[in-house]
């Protein structure tokens, strides 16, 4: 059985036992989160729409990690202007633990 749910402003399809990494979230290490809303449930049938009101999907907060390290350069010819930056995103590790269709 999966889920798609919405986290942040992204997407994400998960399995029940699988780590998944989310934006940043305050809660602390082994807190249990529940991601609203579920967009779809496929099981032994697919549910979405409204029948999936009440539907949640539970997961138990791992820890923190970091990305990958962005770096860029702008640059404009003939006008000495360069400026180098950089960006490394933290991420919160989720354990998908229970994923129920019906509340």
């Amino acid at each position: 059985m999966y889920a798609v749910i919405r986290v942040g402003t992204s997407q994400e399809r998960v399995t029940e036992g699988q780590v998944v990494r989310v934006d940043l979230r305050p809660e602390e290490n082994g807190a249990e989160i529940q991601f609203e809303p579920v967009l779809l449930v496929d099981g032994d049938s697919v549910v979405a729409g409204p029948a999936l009101k009440g539907a949640s999907v539970t997961g138990t907060i791992l820890g923190e990690e970091k990305g990958p390290k962005i770096r860029a350069l702008t640059y404009k010819a003939k006008s000495i202007q360069r400026k180098r930056w950089g960006h490394r995103q933290h991420y919160t590790s989720v354990e998908i633990t229970k994923i129920s269709p019906k509340a």
